[in-house]
């Protein structure tokens, strides 16, 4: 059908996958808010837990923590769960998205906006 038309076949081709990619790429961003990971920090005495979106959701803190002399402490190892937690975050969202992208001849490395 496309003969004649030199490159444009591959051009109708190449439209085709990026709508359908467009497609995939919108249901991802739905499942991203469901996908949960958790960041610890303390060895697991403070766990922060967080949407793939990088959204927290909930906070969990073990009570033996609880001593008025150590509130610095309590307040780092809050701050270091939820940094983990928003890492995993983005790591689980850009391993989606590569899932996503491995068919289109795009760069492993390439990171999209998401």
């Amino acid at each position: 059908m496309f003969k004649g038309l030199g490159g444009l076949g591959d051009m109708a081709g190449m439209m085709k996958k990026a709508q359908e990619m467009q497609k995939q790429m919108g249901a991802l961003q739905e499942e991203l808010h469901d996908m949960m990971v958790v960041g610890e920090s303390g060895a697991g005495l403070v766990k922060a837990t967080a949407s793939a979106k990088g959204e927290l959701k909930a906070l969990d803190i073990d009570p033996s923590i609880f001593n008025g002399d150590d509130k610095e402490v309590v307040e780092d190892l809050i701050l270091a769960a939820i940094k983990d937690a928003q890492t995993k975050a983005s790591d689980k969202a850009q391993e989606e998205m590569a899932k996503l992208t491995d068919g289109l001849g795009l760069p492993a490395d390439m990171k999209l906006p998401f």
